[in-house]
């Protein structure tokens, strides 16, 4: 009788069961190489970003690496696919472009922004924007993104980067190792290897009959979508010309993590953080880190549970925690989504990969870890972006009526030009009501308005 007043009662069991059982799954490799090649299509994005602030705004890049990582790890197990980390790149934006800016200013702009997100996310009002957006606008938001990154993309293969001044320095030589047509190559390779995407992955494009070769062709070119990792291969390639360009880079290496210190932030570096960082922000976090990488997350994963609340709330704990240690400002996105799925990520156990290798050089090399990477080859960073940013403004296809498209393209065009997200976003709304009170209406009756008068 006694033994039995120790044994676990049956339903914490079948809790702890089902959750061993769920985070197994979320973590599996679908495809040991294609999770590894999608891991990397999203480092187009975090490279440069993480470079520019570590080598114009001091950003302490060990600590990144190591909060980025488990980011990473946590946000794969719970949500099962390959759902991105990246920087808050209207943070980021000021940060390097204003001396004024420094840490304690960027630090306090992630956690307010952090703090609102949670605030959205718990009350219910993100799940609510989720909802009312119509689709044309959340794609138009989507394209604009997808296209500004496949520009800068574009940018960084033709014109050589400064990215502590966040400037170009001229066109780029053919030749070298970070020539033209290095980068040049790296595109052909991957369009070869894995084509305009994975057609294995669309259903319909698989036919069902027995016949033909066809079917053998389709599936060698699956095989080898699968089994060689292109993407990984162009990183790993420019990790190797970044050490032949700087072979002193390896002697520079540090053992160990950079010490993590807790920022102060003074009443004046809130206040700009809020002003010149958090209110630039938000939009763009509300829109492309939750509301766009939720749509894209159902579109590509139907059967996975992506909500807007839980993104809204995984977004803001990520800078309530790291931010107070001087980890970079954090935020899903949805080209990272679109990237990391173009390579082959389908589980999240693609990015608690890539969490686990930022996890170790972070607390292995530390910021030394700099070196290296002022070293490694734009251009090959380009290609990677590049491919990311096509992805994501291809979810635009699935436009089918003209009205559609017209609010998609026009969304798309504001934000590109205006250069706010915001700015597209509320253009699309009005365009989309105006075409809905038109069909109403009727078209008709405002012909017979303006011809005959009132």
């Amino acid at each position: 009788m006694e033994s039995n007043n120790h044994q676990t009662p049956p339903q914490t069991t079948s809790i702890t069961t089902t959750l061993a059982k769920r985070l197994k799954d979320n973590l599996v490799f679908r495809s040991k190489w294609a999770e590894l090649n999608g891991a990397m299509g999203d480092l187009g994005t975090y490279i440069p970003i993480v470079l520019a602030l570590t080598l114009a705004a001091d950003l302490n890049l060990g600590t990144t690496l190591i909060f980025t990582g488990v980011y990473n790890i946590v946000t794969g197990a719970i949500y099962g696919v390959p759902m991105p980390v990246q920087p808050m790149k209207s943070i980021a934006a000021v940060a390097i472009s204003d001396p004024d800016f420094g840490i304690p200013e960027t630090m306090a702009a992630g956690i307010c922004t952090g703090v609102i997100l949670i605030v959205l996310g718990m009350t219910g009002l993100m799940r609510l924007a989720y909802r009312l957006i119509p689709l044309p606008v959340v794609r138009g938001i989507q394209l604009a993104q997808g296209l500004s990154f496949a520009m800068t993309a574009v940018k960084y293969i033709r014109k050589v980067q400064n990215f502590s001044t966040s400037k170009s320095k001229g066109n780029r030589h053919w030749l070298g190792l970070d020539g033209l047509v290095l980068a040049i190559v790296c595109v052909c390779f991957i369009t070869m290897v894995n084509g305009a995407g994975h057609e294995a992955d669309n259903e319909d494009e698989i036919q069902n009959d027995e016949e033909s070769q066809d079917n053998k062709r389709r599936n060698w070119r699956k095989i080898v979508a699968s089994n060689l990792p292109s993407a990984f291969i162009v990183f790993l390639l420019g990790v190797i010309l970044a050490i032949i360009r700087e072979p002193k880079v390896i002697n520079g290496f540090k053992f160990g993590p950079s010490s993590i210190q807790t920022i102060k932030i003074s009443k004046s570096a809130w206040k700009r953080g809020f002003v010149k960082g958090t209110i630039p922000q938000l939009p763009l976090s509300i829109l492309n880190s939750v509301i766009a990488v939720c749509k894209l997350s159902t579109d590509l994963f139907p059967e996975k549970t992506v909500t807007a609340t839980s993104v809204s709330v995984t977004v803001g704990l990520m800078n309530l925690t790291g931010c107070w240690f001087g980890a970079m400002p954090c935020c899903h996105g949805a080209g990272g989504l679109a990237g990391q799925y173009k390579f082959g990520g389908r589980s999240g156990g693609c990015v608690a990969l890539l969490g686990a290798i930022k996890l170790v050089l972070g607390l292995v090399l530390g910021s030394s870890i700099i070196k290296i990477l002022t070293s490694f080859p734009v251009g090959v960073l380009g290609v990677l972006l590049l491919f990311a940013g096509i992805e994501l403004a291809m979810c635009a296809r699935d436009m089918k009526s003209k009205e559609e498209s017209f609010v998609v393209l026009i969304c798309t065009a504001v934000s590109l030009v205006g250069s706010s997200a915001a700015l597209g976003f509320v253009t699309g709304m009005v365009v989309h009501l105006l075409l809905r009170i038109r069909k109403l209406v009727g078209p008709g009756s405002f012909s017979s308005f303006w011809m005959h008068g009132p």
